[in-house]
């Protein structure tokens, strides 16, 4: 049974039941603690949580998940992957045990032919919590299971919570029996690897708190509604319908292995390591694949930081194989043609995630091109001094600063005759592992305490937001909130948060600031500072209260400032200009993944791998700005999301949408995005669009930004002026300053030039003076010299010049410069003088400790720098007193 039937069938058994079939969320998902959803319930977070009413008594998804606290891992066990599937139903305050229980037995024991699963009954085991007898008693009625079957465990193995206080509960697991020839009888607690957990059915019915570890919490009691949380881990299922040993073997991942075996020359299954890689190819590139699709770029840090890492593991995984030509063009297309059954959008969207996958690929074989140099002259300085092995730090920070795999590494010594620290490099990888989980965990349970904006919703009701039509609004004061607690008044002076009954401003989001403004009431007046959502529903204003006293109940004008609202609207809606000028120009690839905008300015993200030309910039820009000269209709409209969708609406990358939406046009289709933004009605309202700048922000991913409105305008008679500044100073028209300053360039490049030419001269001159003044010393002829105001190239010609002059005899010559208070040296010395056993590499370590510096050389001649250009004459002397 293919892995898109089997989640077919899964949502199609729920739906039939009554069940609200909810899209995946994105693996971006907005929640302070994760990095991506981890699990199939993160969606569902804020209802279990209680922050949120859910708006269905029972849904069913099959949630997009990754998990990355041991990438390194992936591939040496038969079923952990960065990206999965997990299958979920959830009841809020509806069914609770013997729905769950009913529910899932029906699915995975029912026939094929009637939309179950087919898995012999007399294969499933299931475990319970040792003290829920309620659970084991419903599976004996309802599956008719016999007690050996049902098993007792722990806290540790059946209870869920988050790890923070909040709901929790014991849970049931569901396991399938594959058989003698995968390990011992007796069960999940003897040998989960031949009794797999395919399905997880949590009971939430506890409140919990003081949690301190998974199986060390306290029960504050019983939860008013009892919610049901459900996992069935989607590629566990797979393998096991479809008669394969691990989840890289299902038709969902094993094509790219195909293709990875094919191009390389090696065969899967042979050779434990070469597996391991090919697991790792596959893996790595089916969850790149995804978290492009979803919005994700590679870059340093975070989340762009996890997918750099599962590409350049995958690309270097190829390598280890032999591969050594671009790999993901070839793999990445496999794992789309696999995918798209379950993720159309993949299909759609491959234009320009190849383009991002596929510049991240040619980055990282140019970093390994620098790896390679940085390496080999590590190792060859390990040689020279005697060395066999590369040292733990060394290692390090080849993986650490350059991207270079350790992998490589070993390989790359190993070629060279030497070792490597490999346990000096894993404890310093374990240090950083430990510092980035203690980091993790430092932030676990730091979920905002939204109580008190709970509180004010469900006294309250819903905010009756107006922004879309009033910057004005009479409103009355139905919460005011102080240090996170509701206070009864806001002093002059201070600053606090208010919650109205109805209000015009607008509160951040989708890259819009909060608009500015203020309240203002009989004997007293506030400024409005921030906007803010802490729950849906509920708008909530930060003010500093600058007259009088702001009470509860008190009745106020709530006033946006017009100008701040117009400049926030032209530069939203040149945003949208902006972006559908850039596919215009770029093509359908260039897709917006993120932007902000305040009054005035704009920034926009998109998908790119190289910078504009300045040709691009001017069409961009001139394709906006004959958009806004068009007078463009803005319109917007409410429907649902897969309306938009077939409508061919935009959606930004990485947000979570509702049901309904949001969908904002200029001129048609030319423009069409979902968007909650404040928006002009006419293009040329935006007055002016000028774009600023166009830089990189990561691999294939660039951020254009732009001026609109008055602030356009200023900009670019700030520009006029300055044209006008340079023609006064030049002498000539404004369409002549380019050549004009060209020209100047040339003479000044040709002036200097000529003035080294004679600074050269000078100094070729001075040589034969400083030559006449050589001291004996030692019995050679020794010449130490401060070349004031000369660099590295000018210390070194005067000092082969003097070498010359003092051919008749053993001589020994240190010039050291000093230009921009850094001091350069070199060393000479003439065949006299190294026949008597003088080395011009030994010398310029004596020089480079009096100047807080290093060099090296040959014995003839040595140079160096150092820091401390005080250390000079001391550095002269030095050379001398080691020569007597």
């Amino acid at each position: 049974m293919q892995t898109a039937e089997i989640r077919r069938r899964f949502l199609d058994h729920f739906e039939k039941a009554g069940h609200t079939v909810v899209p995946s969320a994105p693996l971006l998902f907005d929640d302070p603690n994760l990095l991506f959803v981890n699990a199939g319930m993160v969606p569902f977070k804020p209802y279990f949580l209680g922050q949120e009413t859910p708006p269905w008594r029972t849904a069913t998804s099959v949630q997009k998940c990754v998990r990355t606290l041991d990438i390194e891992e992936v591939g040496k066990t038969t079923r952990h992957g960065t990206f999965f599937q997990m299958n979920g139903n959830f009841s809020f305050g509806d069914y609770f045990k013997e729905g769950a229980i009913t529910h899932a037995w029906g699915l995975i024991t029912g026939s094929v032919d009637d939309g179950g699963f087919g898995i012999d009954p007399d294969k499933i085991w299931v475990t319970v919590l040792h003290t829920d007898q309620e659970a084991r008693e419903i599976w004996k009625r309802v599956a008719g299971l016999p007690d050996e079957r049902i098993q007792d465990r722990g806290l540790l193995d059946n209870y869920w919570h988050m790890g923070v206080p909040g709901p929790g509960g014991p849970c049931s697991e569901i396991y399938v029996d594959r058989g003698p020839e995968f390990g011992p009888e007796g069960g999940p607690v003897v040998d989960e690897d031949r009794f797999l957990e395919i399905w997880n059915l949590v009971f939430m019915q506890e409140e919990i708190t003081n949690v301190r570890a998974k199986d060390q919490f306290d029960v504050l009691g019983e939860l008013p509604n009892k919610n049901i949380d459900t996992g069935m881990g989607l590629e566990r299922v797979a393998y096991l319908l479809q008669g394969k040993h691990n989840l890289y073997e299902i038709d969902e991942v094993f094509p790219v292995i195909e293709k990875a075996a094919e191009v390389s020359g090696r065969t899967y299954g042979r050779d434990h390591t070469d597996d391991v890689r090919f697991r790792v190819i596959a893996d790595h590139v089916r969850s790149g694949l995804m978290l492009m699709g979803d919005g994700v770029t590679p870059g340093n840090e975070a989340r762009g930081y996890v997918l750099r890492r599962l590409l350049r593991r995958a690309v270097r995984s190829m390598r280890l194989l032999g591969f050594e030509d671009p790999a993901l063009p070839l793999l990445l297309p496999v794992s789309l043609e696999r995918m798209k059954a379950s993720y159309p959008e993949l299909e759609a969207d491959f234009p320009r995630i190849e383009q991002i996958a596929y510049a991240e690929e040619h980055a990282f074989r140019q970093t390994l091109g620098k790896g390679t140099q940085i390496f080999e002259s590590a190792a060859v300085a390990i040689k020279d001094e005697g060395g066999t092995s590369l040292s733990g730090d060394q290692a390090f920070a080849l993986h650490d600063t350059y991207g270079f795999p350790i992998d490589l590494t070993l390989e790359m010594a190993s070629e060279q005759g030497l070792s490597v620290d490999e346990d000096g490099f894993r404890s310093l990888m374990a240090e950083q592992r430990s510092r980035a989980k203690a980091d993790a965990k430092a932030k676990k349970g730091s979920h905002a305490d939204t109580t008190v904006y709970r509180a004010a919703l469900d006294a309250n009701g819903p905010t009756d937001w107006q922004a879309y039509t009033a910057l004005t609004t009479e409103s009355r004061v139905v919460a005011l909130i102080g240090g996170g607690s509701s206070v009864p008044a806001i002093g002059a002076g201070t600053i606090g948060e208010v919650v109205l009954d109805r209000t015009p401003f607008y509160a951040e989001s989708g890259g819009q600031n909060a608009d500015a403004g203020h309240l203002v009431w009989d004997g007293g007046r506030a400024e409005v500072l921030d906007v803010q959502r802490p729950v849906r529903g509920l708008v909530v204003h930060q003010v500093r209260v600058l007259e009088g006293e702001l009470t509860l109940d008190r009745t106020l004008e709530a006033a946006v400032d017009p100008e701040w609202r117009l400049g926030a609207r032209q530069a939203h809606s040149g945003t949208h200009v902006v972006h559908a000028a850039l596919r215009e120009v770029l093509g359908p690839t260039a897709l917006q993944s993120g932007s902000y905008n305040r009054p005035g300015y704009l920034r926009l993200d998109y998908g790119w791998s190289g910078p504009l030309s300045p040709g691009q910039i001017h069409d961009v820009e001139e394709v906006s700005n004959r958009a806004l000269r068009a007078d463009l209709p803005v319109t917007a409209q409410i429907m649902s999301l897969p309306e938009a969708r077939a409508w061919g609406a935009l959606a930004l990358f990485g947000e979570t949408y509702g049901e309904d939406v949001r969908v904002v046009e200029i001129g048609g289709p030319w423009s069409r995005e979902l968007c909650g933004g404040t928006h002009v009605e006419h293009s040329s309202q935006i007055g002016t669009i000028v774009i600023t700048s166009d830089g990189s922000v990561g691999a294939g991913h660039r951020r254009v930004e732009a001026l609109t409105g008055i602030e356009g305008f200023q900009y670019l008679a700030k520009e006029r002026d300055l044209v006008r500044q340079l023609t006064d100073v030049l002498k000539t028209q404004p369409e002549d300053v380019p050549g004009r300053v060209q020209d100047l360039m040339e003479r000044l490049k040709a002036s200097e030039k000529a003035a080294e030419k004679i600074k050269a001269a000078q100094l070729m001159g001075a040589a034969g003076d400083i030559a006449q003044g050589a001291k004996d010393v030692g019995g050679v002829a020794y010449v130490g010299h401060h070349a004031a105001g000369a660099g590295g190239g000018d210390v070194r010609t005067i000092a082969l010049d003097i070498r010359k002059r003092l051919a008749d005899r053993p001589a020994v010559v240190v010039v050291i410069g000093d230009a921009g208070d850094k001091p350069a040296a070199v060393v000479a010395l003439n065949q006299g003088a190294q026949d008597r056993g003088l080395s011009a590499n030994d010398l310029i370590k004596v020089v480079g400790q009096q100047i807080g510096g290093k060099g090296g050389g040959k014995a003839d001649v040595a140079q160096g720098g150092g820091s401390d250009v005080t250390g000079i004459p001391a550095a002269l002397a030095a050379v001398e007193a080691a020569l007597a």
